[in-house]
């Protein structure tokens, strides 16, 4: 379960392909072995609206709008928002929200701040720019701007985050964050949330994600909070 941070994974809002043949809003049930990750995020057992990822000794909050994943390629995503479209470059369909949840372990670099720097540009380029099959759905990114960077209390540690306003050739381009704080369980290391949000009307709104992080808990713990610009410092 251990992933590198820069790692090629190509992290996005591309969904997986089902199986058998699917809806573009509504995947039909696979015939063989579930394509969901070996990490599947998992209902909190005190609340359905909470998802567990074990991995990492965390759960986060399930906003409206988002479901746990399937038919998702990435091993490590946690949510989704509800449903698929088709995307606007190379063909296939995806998603208009993710969240992935990793452990950090095989990088010397432990400050949350250098991780989530070093870490925003691979998330915008497995989100935005390219799929696992060397396609490009919303046609490559064009630009980008940081829209938003700073401290952040998470889950009762001190954390960083960084967050791009991506524009692509193809589509509304979107939001990407990357976010970095100790892990409250075992040796501490890193743990590292992306989110990808698509912008535009059919988007996510963007203030999920202070939603999400201002909910993450260590498992077990329904009260340590925490969010941007809580307990430590102003958000930039």
């Amino acid at each position: 379960g251990a992933v590198l941070l820069g790692e090629d994974d190509d992290t996005g809002t591309r969904a997986g392909t089902p199986p058998t043949a699917a809806t573009p809003t509504d995947p039909a049930p696979p015939t063989g072995p579930p394509t969901a990750s070996p990490k599947t995020s998992e209902p909190s057992a005190d609340d359905p609206a909470v998802v567990e990822d074990q991995l990492n000794g965390i759960t986060f909050p399930l906003p409206a709008g988002w479901v746990r994943p399937r038919y998702v390629p990435e091993d490590d995503a946690v949510m989704t928002t509800d449903g698929t479209y088709d995307c606007p470059g190379d063909g296939g369909v995806c998603r208009h929200g993710l969240v992935v949840s990793r452990t950090v372990t095989a990088n010397a670099e432990s400050s949350p701040k250098v991780l989530a720097e070093q870490d925003i540009e691979d998330a915008a380029d497995d989100a935005y720019d390219h799929d696992t099959v060397g396609g490009s759905p919303f046609g490559g990114v064009e630009s980008h701007q940081v829209v938003a960077s700073g401290p952040v209390a998470v889950a009762g540690r001190a954390g960083y985050y960084v967050r791009w306003r991506v524009t692509t050739a193809k589509g509304p381009g979107g939001y990407v964050q990357s976010l970095v704080f100790p892990s409250t369980v075992g040796t501490e290391s890193p743990i590292l949330v992306r989110y990808v949000f698509d912008a535009g009307e059919d988007g996510p709104p963007l203030a999920d994600m202070d939603r999400i992080t201002k909910g993450i808990r260590p498992v077990g713990d329904a009260g340590t909070g925490g969010g941007v610009g809580s307990s430590i410092g102003p958000s930039a």
